[in-house]
């Protein structure tokens, strides 16, 4: 490693907390969304399987090119508070609005208000998700720091996901009798975005890169973009590696009410203990990838966890203590995919900005929220159905055969454990590890204290006539 990259001051740990704030309410949705909501409209509301199904997958279609015109949008953003952070206040009321209308929804409701809210909430999603993931690759530059960095992001992102998962728990406890878990973590989520969001906004700096004054956008540059073959190894492992774990999320409570004996207290309870591993595992996950590289470290975790998946159906039915290990050894493991994810495309940000003279961070982080967006409409388009296929029936104290347990058995292990194989093997052949990257950012550095340099000095007279960004843009 260079003198350069060594001098380069590390983050605050005050300013990684305050940034992982944000990430609080975001964790604490994203695993209600997964585990609970979409159950909940089949069990508690009545909705098919197929209903739900479609609907997600149609909101999913509808809202596959929103990230990118997002995206294009948020790179070209100039305001006196930053680039990212105006949108990702923006996007905060409209996240709240479809998270109420979702998880206050009442019995009764169709395909078509399913449909028409969860545009909403992806609408606000999307604003929140991709400005945060865009911001986040400017907090932090160097290549081990940034694994670090972000494996500290998810630990704390973890802390909102064991918030939602304890919600049941302790609301049973505390209300006796009949009490409606989903709303009350809907409005834990309500009361966790606003609050977290705001410390993200009122005390973390945002750095807005020196060369993207120039307005022009040249189509060339885009499709420069989806042609590198770091996009799009990121492009796919990013589909694979969210689609095998969605998976598993959207069939977790059936597989385990149904085919393992567990309660839904137990379920969750065991979901806990999954989602701690995440906690301890993050920033370990993230010190070996900045140590050991991060293809490598994605490689590894796709191995691991997909063994760790193996053994799920092995240990002894409802039985809590024998199931811990496993889920510990999974959810180590699973914690990388994400976080290895962000790093990554934050390394290729730096390579695109080095080589084309803009930022795009906001726009390759659109084309990994694509592949996850597209992972969660095939997570529920493709497995519910075959639940049904099966014969598998969802409904609060349906009768199901064996033959549909040992079918709910078999889709849930073997869809997973395919889609995170090959997302692992996408990162065979990595090229951009922790030596390249490090002569990125030193060219970058370099090229930046330049153009500040000639900024000042046409500020002060010195250039007459020169535009800044001119011959960059």
């Amino acid at each position: 490693m260079s003198i350069a990259a060594e001098a380069r001051p590390r983050t605050p740990l005050s300013t990684i907390f305050a940034f992982g704030a944000g990430s609080l309410p975001l964790a604490a949705l994203n695993i209600s969304m997964a585990i609970s909501v979409q159950p909940y409209f089949a069990q508690n509301l009545g909705m098919s399987l197929v209903t739900i199904a479609s609907a997600f997958f149609t909101v999913r279609m509808l809202d596959l090119g929103v990230d990118v015109v997002l995206a294009i949008l948020m790179d070209r953003t100039r305001t006196p508070i930053g680039r990212y952070r105006g949108w990702t206040i923006l996007g905060a009321p409209i996240l709240m609005l479809g998270v109420y209308q979702l998880f206050m929804a009442p019995k009764g409701i169709g395909g078509n208000y399913l449909v028409l809210w969860l545009l909403v909430y992806a609408l606000g999603s999307s604003i929140v998700g991709l400005s945060r993931s865009s911001w986040s690759a400017t907090v932090v530059t160097r290549y081990d720091q940034r694994a670090r960095f972000y494996g500290y992001l998810t630990a704390i992102g973890v802390l909102g996901t064991l918030t939602a998962l304890a919600t049941p728990i302790i609301s049973g406890a505390i209300v006796k009798g009949p009490h409606n878990n989903v709303q009350i973590m809907g409005w834990t989520i309500l009361a966790l975005t606003p609050l977290g969001i705001g410390v993200t906004a009122l005390f973390v700096p945002e750095k807005v890169s020196v060369d993207t004054h120039a307005r022009r956008a040249p189509l060339a540059d885009y499709l420069d973009l989806v042609r590198r073959p770091e996009v799009l190894r990121l492009f796919f492992s990013s589909f694979a590696l969210a689609l095998g774990p969605g998976w598993m999320a959207n069939l977790y409570l059936f597989f385990f009410k149904d085919a393992r004996g567990f309660s839904e207290a137990g379920a969750y309870g065991l979901l806990i203990v999954y989602v701690l591993a995440g906690v301890a595992g993050a920033p370990l996950i993230g010190w070996i990838g900045g140590r050991f590289g991060k293809h490598r470290t994605m490689i590894g975790a796709a191995i691991c966890y997909s063994l760790g998946l193996c053994m799920v159906n092995v240990v002894p039915k409802a039985n809590f203590v024998a199931g811990m290990p496993i889920m510990v050894w999974c959810g180590f493991w699973a914690i990388a995919f994400d976080l290895m994810t962000s790093a990554m495309m934050a390394d290729v940000g730096d390579q695109v900005r080095l080589e084309q003279g803009k930022e795009r961070m906001a726009l390759l982080f659109a084309l990994t929220g694509l592949a996850g967006k597209l992972a969660a409409a095939g997570a529920v388009i493709i497995s519910y159905p075959l639940l049904q296929a099966v014969g598998y029936l969802p409904k609060l104290g349906a009768h199901n055969t064996p033959a549909a347990i040992n079918g709910l058995t078999l889709v849930f292990i073997i869809g997973p454990i395919f889609w995170v194989m090959l997302g692992g093997v996408c990162f065979l052949g990595w090229k951009l590890d922790h030596r390249r990257h490090t002569e990125i950012r030193e060219a970058l550095d370099a090229r930046d204290s330049l153009l500040i340099h000639e900024t000042q000095a046409a500020s002060d007279g010195a250039l007459p006539g020169r535009l800044v960004g001119d011959g960059i843009g």
